[in-house]
């Protein structure tokens, strides 16, 4: 019998494909990431120029906070089941902010987000 494992909320999944993670100390700025869609997701945080920054694994109904976020626009990108996306909108990170972001299936906002490829899903 084989058993999958499931992630836990906080887990980097991938760091072995992904560069070191990007933190500045002085910032005081966070963001929030709150899945509320039926399965869990893998989130990947980019900076302006869409640098790799972080990236969380997060459950089904869980959050996780991002603390110690560059100054920057924050490019959002998310592995969801087997497919991958970007969303449209674009954070503006100033010293300080606290944001939240929230994962949710609704059918009639399916503008918010883009298809992209695994390729850019996991460029450094």
């Amino acid at each position: 019998m084989l058993y999958s494992q499931r992630g836990k909320t906080g887990d980097k999944t991938f760091e072995n494909r992904f560069p070191e993670e990007l933190f500045n100390d002085v910032s005081n700025s966070s963001l929030e990431l709150i899945n509320e869609v039926d399965h869990d997701i893998i989130v990947v945080i980019r900076d302006q120029r869409k640098k790799y920054l972080r990236h969380v694994y997060i459950r089904n109904n869980e959050k996780y906070t991002f603390y110690k976020l560059p100054i920057t626009r924050l490019y959002v990108q998310f592995k969801s089941k087997e497919f991958f996306f970007e969303d449209l909108e674009r954070t503006t990170i100033n010293f300080g902010d606290r944001h939240k972001f929230n994962f949710f299936f609704d059918p009639s906002q399916d503008e918010n987000y883009f298809r992209i490829t695994e390729e850019e899903f996991f460029k450094p």
